[in-house]
């Protein structure tokens, strides 16, 4: 396969929440570039509200990133950070 990403991406398992509308939905980062990530939810993403855009924060690191989804499937997602 060959890798189409602007930057790489390295493995990270962090904390993080998905603000979006009023509501928070805590997920975890699962890897991580400086143009993007994957994120995993403990529900499927199918029954979280979130359509195109939203806020990830990730306390450990103080960072509050505007992300774009890229791709959804079962529990993860690829967001682009805006």
């Amino acid at each position: 396969m060959v890798e189409t990403r602007i930057a790489p991406r390295y493995p990270v398992h962090k904390p993080g929440v998905a603000k979006y509308g009023g509501d928070k939905y805590p997920c975890t980062v699962r890897d991580l570039s400086t143009t993007g990530a994957a994120i995993e939810f403990s529900e499927p993403v199918s029954a979280i509200p979130i359509k195109k855009a939203f806020t990830l924060v990730m306390p450990d690191d103080r960072l509050e990133l505007q992300c774009r989804i890229v791709w959804q499937r079962d529990y993860r997602m690829g967001v682009t950070f805006e």
